[in-house]
């Protein structure tokens, strides 16, 4: 009796730990780029390039997708280069996305990622220039507060890439002079959970505010440094101090401060020149922080204008009223941006700054805004995260605002960061 053909054989499905050689897609969010695998699914593949082909490592997946470290570039992109710093690569520091990229190949990939965003997220056709702000030679050296991990022996380094695990890091290739020279990684921390190290653009004393959690901190560590631990300062100084366009900043350990040396005077300006403040207008700063966009705006309404701050966090309050002394128009109000507040609280501004976390405004506090009668004149919306930005972007054009202008920054060289400042022009009622 003739047996019948043998049915073509499904493929196996793909594990953790196999080793898979992928065809590499368009960069994707999470700094990986897209593949698909020899069982059908999608692949996010760190540590490789659109174009290339890799052997690659599975460290991960889902029902519908995993996720891979190359592990060998057989076919190599013109845009790869060799990491220059010793902990980057497969298994190690998951801190930097593209190490391995070059520079100009860094920005276009960013580009690419904030175009597929505000396409598929906020339906927008939009493509926009990731602008090289300087201040960072060869993409290292502008990383002024890093933030460390330590584990129960004491030791200081970075997470391995979606790990609990911990790359011991004596000194970090995209940190500061300043941060580096902290030198946290050379000694144990027994007590510590984690470590944050803060250093003024212009160098000076760097600041370590320590986390332990219920912990106690062990001693006292024998370095040039600040210490600030539990909201207490253990050694001075506590703070840096930041020239910002002639405003003199002070910043404490733990309050929010941009990392890039050259991100709060561009985004500062990008903000300016998008809002065109005008003497006596009112304006609102909400996630006001420590004021940087506050007192720029206050200078720019003048005396006879009103900028009202909002801000939730308690150091962060402390460091925007010391930093706007001197100006009466600043009008400070301690508490979460939400939309009652929005509705009731800061009046009719003619200009709104939108700087939230990286989870965006939320639509709520966007709708809150959209009711506000009469509108704003202007908003300006700025986000280190594209697919919140993207999403709240829809919100505000379905309610009639236009989106009058659109910047990229590279604040963020080494990683798939970056930084966004839209302009949103009111509707026309």
């Amino acid at each position: 009796m003739a047996m019948p053909p043998a049915m073509p054989s499904k493929p196996s499905a793909t594990v953790p730990d196999d080793i898979v050689e992928l065809e590499v897609g368009a960069i994707a969010a999470g700094g990986g780029c897209v593949a698909r695998g020899p069982d059908g699914r999608v692949v996010f593949v760190r540590h490789s390039l659109p174009g290339e082909r890799v052997r690659a490592r599975v460290t991960s997946e889902t029902t519908s997708f995993l996720r891979a470290d190359a592990i060998e570039v057989l076919v190599p992109s013109d845009d790869r280069v060799d990491p220059v710093c010793p902990h980057a690569g497969p298994g190690r520091c998951g801190g930097c996305d593209f190490q391995h990229v070059s520079l100009g190949a860094q920005r276009r990939l960013k580009e690419d990622l904030v175009a597929e965003q505000l396409a598929r997220v906020g339906g927008v056709d939009l493509r926009v220039e990731v602008e090289d702000v300087g201040g960072a030679p060869g993409g290292l050296g502008w990383r002024t507060r890093v933030g460390f991990a330590v584990d129960s022996e004491g030791v200081v380094g970075f997470h391995r890439h979606r790990s609990h695990s911990l790359e011991p890091v004596a000194s970090c290739p995209i940190a500061t002079d300043a941060v580096n020279a902290a030198a946290v990684g050379s000694i144990q921390w027994p007590g510590a959970r984690q470590l944050e190290v803060f250093a003024s653009p212009d160098g000076g004393t760097p600041v370590v505010l320590v986390e332990t959690g219920k912990r106690r901190l062990d001693g006292l560590p024998e370095l040039e440094v600040g210490l600030v631990w539990k909201g207490r300062t253990l050694r001075s100084p506590d703070h840096v101090v930041v020239e910002v366009l002639g405003n003199r900043f002070e910043v404490h350990a733990g309050v929010f401060w941009q990392v890039h040396p050259r991100a709060v005077e561009v985004l500062t300006r990008a903000v300016l020149d998008g809002l065109g403040p005008r003497p006596g207008e009112r304006a609102a700063d909400l996630y006001a922080g420590a004021g940087l966009f506050t007192v720029a705006l206050a200078r720019a309404v003048g005396p006879t204008g009103v900028v009202t701050a909002v801000e939730r966090s308690g150091p962060a309050v402390a460091d925007l009223k010391r930093n706007s002394v001197g100006l009466a128009q600043v009008e400070v109000i301690r508490a979460d941006v939400r939309p009652g507040l929005v509705a009731n609280r800061i009046g009719r501004p003619d200009l709104v700054v939108l700087d939230p976390a990286r989870s965006g405004a939320g639509r709520e506090v966007l709708e809150a805004l959209c009711g506000l009668d009469p509108a704003p004149r202007r908003m300006a919306y700025v986000s280190c995260e594209p697919a919140p930005f993207a999403r709240d972007l829809k919100i505000l054009l379905a309610a009639g605002w236009r989106l009058g202008s659109l910047r990229a920054f590279d604040l963020f060289p080494m990683t798939e960061h970056v930084e966004l400042v839209g302009i949103l022009e009111r509707p026309d009622r």
